[in-house]
């Protein structure tokens, strides 16, 4: 049975762009890194709003515009771009993807891990679908190719995912 390694919005506006973190742009040469060294299937998924993003409720909540569709913030950062150019890519409306959860299930992996941006968002709605969608393959977050808002908040989300049984790797 393949594995599968998701990679979460790792794009512009959430790297270097209007919601960037050094964190963010520390972790890409990581990324880069895993997905070229793994053996298996591999999803982007990619944050993807519109330009009514503000009227949305999580522009109510987060009234940052960003990862607007065809847009450059929206881009995969370039140094992946090639590598999600030949793997699949999910573009996803909010923080987890039903898309995601429905592949899962119906693929079937041995293992599922997990990295990207934001760990507190992002990243930990993804995981805590694929948990939930199949709960008897291992799942694991790849601690250092992941980044948040802080570092604090970093730390948080990986240890809530540790009680879900969700291995930090």
């Amino acid at each position: 049975m393949k594995n599968l390694l998701v990679v979460v919005d790792m794009q512009n506006d959430f790297v270097t762009g209007v919601l960037g973190t050094k964190e963010a742009a520390a972790i890409v040469p990581e990324v880069v890194k895993l997905v070229q060294g793994f053996e298996g299937d591999i999803i982007f998924t990619r944050d993807t709003h519109h330009e009514d993003y503000l009227n949305t409720q999580e522009g109510k909540n987060l009234p940052v515009v960003h990862c607007i569709e065809g847009t450059e913030g929206w881009e995969i950062v370039p140094e992946l771009k090639e590598l999600a150019d030949r793997a699949y890519v999910i573009n996803k409306p909010t923080f987890g993807s039903m898309e995601l959860a429905k592949l899962l299930t119906e693929r079937g992996y041995g293992e599922i891990t997990l990295c990207g941006v934001c760990t507190g968002i992002c990243v930990i709605s993804n995981a805590m679908l694929a948990k939930a969608a199949v709960p008897e393959t291992p799942v694991s977050v790849a601690a250092d190719c992941c980044a948040c808002v802080t570092p604090d908040s970093h730390h948080t989300a990986l240890e809530a995912m540790k009680l879900c049984q969700i291995a930090i790797v």
